[in-house]
C-alpha cells in the first residue's frame, strides 16, 4: 500500500512539476546578457504543443501571464495549460540576479509545491525544477515576440515525460 501511495504521489508532484516548467517560459527570456533577464516578459502569452505522457502524446495549449516586479529582477507568473486528458494552474515566484534564476512554486490543486534554479545567457535559458519527488529540466530560448521550450523528466518512472512548446506574446 506505502509503494502504491508513493508511486501515486511521484505522479502527482511530476504533473505539477511540469507545469512549473512550463511557467518558467518567463524566467531568463533576454536577447543579450547586458538585459535583464526578465525586461521582455511582462503580458499575456499563448500557444501550443506537444506534451508527452507515458502512455501517449498529445497536443497541449497553454496561457501565461507574467507581472515583471522590482527593477525588472523579480518575476511573478501564472499560467494554465490543458491537453485533451491533462491540465493545471500554476503559480511562480523568480529572481534574477548575476545570470542565476531561482525561485518557487506551488500548483495548489495538486498541493504540490519545489523550487527552481538555472541560468540564463543570451537567449537561452536552462532551469531545473525539484521537488522531494521529481525532478526535471528545462531549455528555453526567446526571440522577440515567440518562445520556444523543451522539458525533460529526470525521472524514468514519470507519467509526463517532456514537452515541446510555442509561444507567441499577445496571442
Amino acid at each position: 500500500m506505502t509503494v502504491i501511495r508513493t508511486q501515486m504521489a511521484k505522479r502527482v508532484v511530476c504533473r505539477t512539476v511540469f507545469g512549473l516548467l512550463l511557467c518558467l517560459l518567463a524566467a531568463g527570456a533576454s536577447r543579450a546578457q547586458s538585459v535583464v533577464a526578465f525586461t521582455h516578459l511582462a503580458g499575456a502569452w499563448a500557444g501550443s504543443g506537444t506534451i508527452e505522457l507515458s502512455t501517449a502524446h498529445e497536443p497541449i495549449r497553454c496561457r501565461a501571464a507574467y507581472d515583471v516586479l522590482e527593477d525588472r529582477h523579480n518575476l511573478q507568473l501564472n499560467i494554465r495549460c490543458a491537453s485533451d486528458s491533462y491540465n493545471f494552474d500554476l503559480r511562480a515566484s523568480a529572481t534574477y540576479s548575476g545570470g542565476a534564476i531561482s525561485g518557487s512554486w506551488s500548483e495548489s490543486t495538486r498541493n504540490a509545491a519545489g523550487t527552481i534554479s538555472g541560468k540564463a545567457e543570451g537567449d537561452r535559458i536552462q532551469v531545473v525544477a525539484t521537488s522531494p519527488l521529481f525532478t526535471a529540466e528545462l531549455t528555453l530560448v526567446t526571440r522577440g515576440n515567440r518562445q520556444s521550450v523543451s522539458i525533460k523528466s529526470q525521472d524514468k518512472d514519470s507519467s509526463v515525460r517532456g514537452a515541446s512548446i510555442s509561444l507567441q506574446r499577445g496571442s
